[in-house]
């Protein structure tokens, strides 16, 4: 599953990324509807839906604030609202390397 961030939203990123990927893409949002979703609280609802993966251009309050777990991958990517088109791309050819391709990771792999 991949679950996109919020700034992710109304993009067309999910239809572009559905043309390759055959599991379920949804935003953040839709993990708690209705309510205002702070970076703080991802880890937490990310570890009540089964093997996510979370996908965000958002950088800055990312990229050193959430530790490594088992039970979800987080892909912070940093690019400009003016790059993300390529974001679609960028998850597939990741996806194709081979310790992205199985369902348990071999954590001993990764320092």
């Amino acid at each position: 599953m991949i679950v996109l961030d919020e700034e992710l939203q109304g993009l067309g990123l999910e239809e572009k990324i559905s043309n390759w990927y055959r599991g379920s893409i949804l935003l953040i949002k839709a993990l708690r509807p209705g309510t205002v979703i702070k970076d703080e609280a991802v880890p937490k609802l990310l570890r009540q839906i089964r093997q996510p993966t979370f996908v965000t251009i958002n950088y800055s309050d990312f990229w050193r604030r959430v530790a490594a777990e088992k039970s979800f991958c987080l892909l912070c990517f940093k690019l400009t609202a003016d790059q993300v088109d390529e974001l679609p791309l960028f998850l597939r050819r990741i996806f194709k390397i081979p310790e992205f391709q199985t369902k348990t990771c071999e954590w001993e792999k990764f320092p």
